[in-house]
């Protein structure tokens, strides 16, 4: 479906990438059109069923490669980076800017700057969120290397990232306001500000049927904003 293999979860040298970054994008605004008339032709709900596998695969293939392009693009706290390697970004906008790039119809700007829970509740409804708090981390740890594959957005006491889960483990990929301060991709041993939260709130995106059929009908994802203030994570 792609140009060439894919992400393999191996860690590389940081080295922003926006020349790859832009073709990512161009294939993807491709696929998901054709993936959308595909699945509007479809006539039967196991014909449309099966569009549906085909977009989440090819997010799920496409969404870690877009997420390493930004390898070793600086952090910064007020960081809203277009690209990589473009400036600096915060965590929020990081997550906000892939998801929005991979075809995501969503104000970045809002959504990045809402805590991390109300990143998830833009797309997912708050019975698919899982919560833990207080858990030690191997726990936690163990949890998720036993759960459902896929790309999942995570939130923290006061950070937002992407977990990518593999029948082989995960990877925690995030815009990092620890050291080395720039957007890293990290295995279960390296993901120290995941190790050391308290907080740990997350969600399937890719599995949930109702966000691939608004991704291929490009369709808006309303910001979901609080009820009253809150400590936004955006730039964390």
């Amino acid at each position: 479906m792609l140009s060439r293999p894919l992400w393999t979860g191996k860690a590389s040298s940081p080295a922003p990438d926006p020349e790859r970054y832009a073709k990512l994008k161009s294939e993807v605004q491709r696929w998901r059109k054709e993936l959308s008339a595909k699945h509007a032709a479809a006539r039967t709900s196991a014909e449309k069923d099966r569009v549906l596998a085909e977009a989440r695969n090819f997010l799920e293939a496409v969404m870690p490669e877009m997420m390493r392009c930004w390898l070793g693009t600086p952090w910064d706290f007020n960081g809203t980076a277009e690209g990589p390697g473009g400036g600096k970004i915060a965590c929020g906008y990081f997550v906000a800017t892939v998801l929005r790039d991979a075809g995501f119809e969503v104000n970045r700007y809002k959504l990045a700057q809402q805590p991390s829970q109300n990143i998830l509740r833009t797309f997912l409804p708050r019975e698919s969120l899982v919560l833990r708090v207080g858990v030690p981390y191997d726990t936690f740890a163990a949890e998720i290397e036993s759960s459902e594959p896929g790309i999942r957005i995570i939130g923290l006491d006061s950070h937002v990232a992407f977990l990518v889960t593999r029948p082989d483990g995960f990877r925690f990929v995030h815009s990092s306001g620890s050291r080395p301060w720039c957007v890293v991709d990290e295995d279960r041993a390296g993901a120290e500000v995941l190790r050391r939260s308290n907080y740990r709130v997350q969600g399937l995106l890719t599995a949930d049927k109702r966000v691939l059929e608004r991704w291929l009908a490009g369709e808006k994802f309303p910001v979901k904003m609080p009820a009253r203030a809150a400590v936004a994570t955006g730039g964390s």
